[in-house]
């Protein structure tokens, strides 16, 4: 993994890891998800939650945005979709079966990560499964000028390290991987990163051709399209028990 403190290296981002996807680490390290009861911290529209509801598992949603979670309740009617804070779940202590949070720790205002974190630990019986994008990679220095996120996401590596550095829990499984992502063109990459936060909607149209040309330097040209690569890193976490 890249040092925190360090820049990015013109040859760094196209170092290749080993492929994988978010969706087959929860049901490799999770599993079996059938029947289980799991919540989903920060659930935007609901597409986890339908890909965990297929494969029989019980999934309550909470996201702050409220046009999330109504477009979530849509999409997935068979979940049940709260809007909230990570930083303050309405649940009690150790309700659920495991928790989640993909791409979405970094999106937790940094003063309230550790919040995040210990909540995230009260509320399961089981593992805390935290899957977040790294501040590297093809897909992540195409969207920079449109959103610098390099602060954040390091920010988030840090709370997380911090958190078991105060003996909070341990790392049961720690793993870093490419999610391969495949674009038709500079539109449909801007499409996809609008979609996660609408607010980079003027940014996006405004700085188009500097996207486009980041795109041609970092990606890998394909058969009708290109392909941006975007390393993540998967932290499965379990909680220290509490001495009486």
């Amino acid at each position: 993994m890249q040092h925190p403190d360090a820049g990015p290296a013109d040859e760094a981002p196209r170092a290749r890891r080993p492929a994988g996807s978010a969706l087959a680490l929860i049901d490799d390290w999770l599993g079996p998800l059938a029947g289980r009861l799991i919540l989903d911290v920060g659930c935007g529209r609901g597409a986890l939650a339908k890909a965990l509801t297929a494969r029989g598992t019980h999934v309550v949603g909470i996201d702050p945005a409220t046009d999330a979670i109504e477009a979530a309740r849509v999409a997935v009617p068979e979940a049940r979709f709260e809007a909230g804070g990570a930083e303050a779940l309405p649940y009690p202590a150790a309700s659920f079966d495991a928790v989640l949070l993909l791409n979405s720790f970094h999106h937790v205002p940094h003063h309230l990560m550790a919040a995040a974190l210990a909540e995230a630990m009260r509320v399961g019986r089981g593992s805390m499964l935290i899957i977040e994008p790294l501040a590297e990679g093809p897909f992540f220095e195409a969207m920079r000028p449109v959103e610098d996120e390099t602060a954040i996401r390091h920010a988030a590596q840090a709370a997380i390290a911090g958190f078991v550095t105060q003996g909070r829990a341990t790392i049961a499984r720690d793993y870093v991987f490419d999610d391969v992502r495949h674009f038709s063109g500079v539109d449909a990459f801007l499409d996809k990163i609008v979609a996660v936060d609408p607010a980079r909607a003027a940014a996006a149209g405004r700085l188009r051709g500097e996207v486009a040309a980041l795109m041609a330097r970092w990606g890998t040209t394909e058969e009708g399209g290109v392909r941006l690569d975007q390393p993540h890193r998967a932290v499965l976490l379990e909680g220290v028990p509490v001495a009486p």
